[in-house]
């Protein structure tokens, strides 16, 4: 009798997966897979995630690309930073400081930011946890990287804020965009220390500053690395996710319907789609050619003319590594497109349709794309995929064999995706603050 009571409790402590005879599937998430969180620290990252105050311009908050109403992210293929007016798929030129292009990328969404096993950030991995650095950290600022950053999280702060097209600004518009097209970062009178000074100049911030780290309430400078941290501190707080209804069922706390678990099944065995989607938040957090439609203006220097996006290799200048892009999280999946590396899908269905086998589905790809109103490109969106060379070599880096899939088989791995939407992690958990300290306006959330 003890001895099957001692079965019966380790068959509950095992995943789901293990008592059905179904595919193996990841441990449920816990809190040990999560960095501790300061709620006060958290509260106070609310406020600076939504003021203005931080970007060139003053006129541009983190939530503007990625706004809680909108899964976390901005609901188009490729948004208009600064000089754009609005949110989301309403964002459109200002009269007089018209955006010089699109972002390059699709704005991710930022849920489990905080979770350990998130040590590698964007699409191409440019920051990573790298403990043989004294930062901590490998960046593109290299050895340049100051010290002062809580995790990896905090780290990607620092890139929108000093990006021209994403907060930073034009140098002829204000004193932080300046000091970045100077190469003045770091350091006494560099762009870090400059949004320091604004947010430091706000008695509000001060106080609650002082209150929540113990080295400024005796006398430290507020530096940028302490508002990145709280920024960090704010995400892993406010979008954790998991509580998932595929979360409560590895937790045997509830059953998923019947197209779903088909779907499961196929996403964990046949479907291959755990091949890279795995673990607990469906990644391997790896870099992999899945054959992408590019779009955009691409990821290359101003004074490069060409469109691309070569993805990993422009970091690791590893030719394996080619139009390589990170393995995305997929939770909430359902609620954060457009989908790809530039938003080059914009039904997930036919997405998962693509993915399954990249060099078919390129066959009968139609460009589409959500973009912002009003806003002309300068050069065409499509331009590198419309060419027969440029998408050739984009489709050859495809390693993955392809996998076939019936329309009943999109659509119960889409059931099975639905099933990874959390709605306390979609609704929030600190909101969007009524005001900010420097009493700049606080964008209105949206829904579409």
């Amino acid at each position: 009798m003890v001895r099957i009571r001692h079965v019966a409790l380790a068959a509950a402590l095992l995943p789901a997966s293990a008592m059905a005879g179904e595919p193996k599937l990841p441990a449920p998430v816990t809190a040990q897979d999560y960095r501790p969180v300061n709620l006060d620290e958290a509260k106070l990252g609310q406020l600076l995630f939504y003021d203005p105050v931080i970007s060139g311009n003053r006129n541009i908050a983190c939530d503007t690309c990625h706004n809680p109403r909108l899964a976390t992210s901005d609901g188009v293929s490729l948004d208009i930073g600064e000089g754009g007016i609005g949110l989301g798929p309403d964002r459109h030129p200002g009269k007089t400081d018209i955006p010089q292009q699109r972002i390059a990328r699709n704005a991710p969404a930022l849920f489990n930011l905080g979770a350990k096993s998130f040590t590698i950030m964007f699409d191409d991995g440019r920051i990573e946890e790298d403990h043989t650095r004294p930062s901590g950290l490998r960046t593109p600022m290299e050895d340049a990287m100051v010290k002062g950053f809580a995790s990896v999280l905090s780290a990607q702060a620092m890139f929108p804020v000093l990006a021209q097209d994403e907060m930073a600004g034009n140098d002829s518009e204000n004193d932080i965009a300046k000091l970045v097209r100077k190469g003045q970062i770091t350091g006494p009178g560099g762009a870090w220390e400059a949004i320091a000074a604004r947010v430091s100049a706000i008695p509000a911030y001060r106080e609650m500053f002082a209150k929540v780290y113990p080295s400024i309430a005796q006398g430290k400078q507020i530096a940028f690395t302490d508002i990145s941290n709280a920024i960090a501190a704010f995400v892993s707080y406010e979008w954790r996710s998991d509580d998932s209804p595929f979360d409560k069922y590895l937790r045997h706390q509830g059953t998923l319907p019947a197209e779903a678990m088909a779907g499961m099944k196929l996403f964990y065995g046949r479907g291959e789609c755990s091949t890279c989607h795995s673990g607990p938040f469906q990644t391997d957090n790896k870099f992999h050619a899945m054959g992408e439609p590019q779009l955009g203006p691409g990821k290359t220097p101003r004074f490069e003319l060409n469109q691309r996006d070569i993805g990993r290799f422009r970091v690791s200048n590893n030719p394996a590594d080619l139009y390589a892009f990170r393995t995305p999280s997929l939770r909430n999946v359902t609620e954060t497109g457009p989908w790809g590396h530039a938003g080059a899908h914009v039904d997930l269905k036919e997405f998962i349709r693509y993915h399954a086998d990249p060099v078919a589905g390129a066959k009968t790809y139609k460009p589409q794309a959500i973009f912002p109103k009003g806003y002309v490109a300068e050069k065409p969106d499509w331009e590198i995929w419309n060419d027969p060379a440029e998408r050739k070599a984009i489709l050859a880096q495809v390693k993955a064999k392809p996998v076939k899939l019936s329309d009943a088989d999109v659509n119960a791995i889409y059931a099975f995706l639905q099933t990874l939407k959390d709605p306390v992690a979609l609704d929030g958990r600190l909101g969007v603050p009524a005001s900010v300290p420097s009493r700049l306006p606080v964008d209105t959330p949206v829904k579409y």
